[in-house]
């Protein structure tokens, strides 16, 4: 699995059809499966959650803003 983001990390997510977007997680929770993030987007300032599948980079919606 890539990397652990932790709270107040900044991201970009994956989202249909469009440009990455960047958003401040707002929590965390780890999944055998992978691991879900609560990320604060400007449409969604309470959050949205978003999930990293462990065994797919194809799974893989939330990245550091940096990668």
């Amino acid at each position: 699995m890539g990397q652990i983001m932790k709270v107040n990390d900044l991201v970009t997510v994956k989202t249909d059809g469009g440009v990455r977007r960047e958003g401040t997680v707002l929590e965390v929770e780890t999944f055998y499966e992978g691991v879900m993030y609560l990320v604060a987007l400007e449409d969604y300032p309470a959050g949205i959650w978003f999930f990293n599948e462990s065994q797919s980079k194809d799974g893989t919606f939330v990245e550091p803003r940096d990668a």
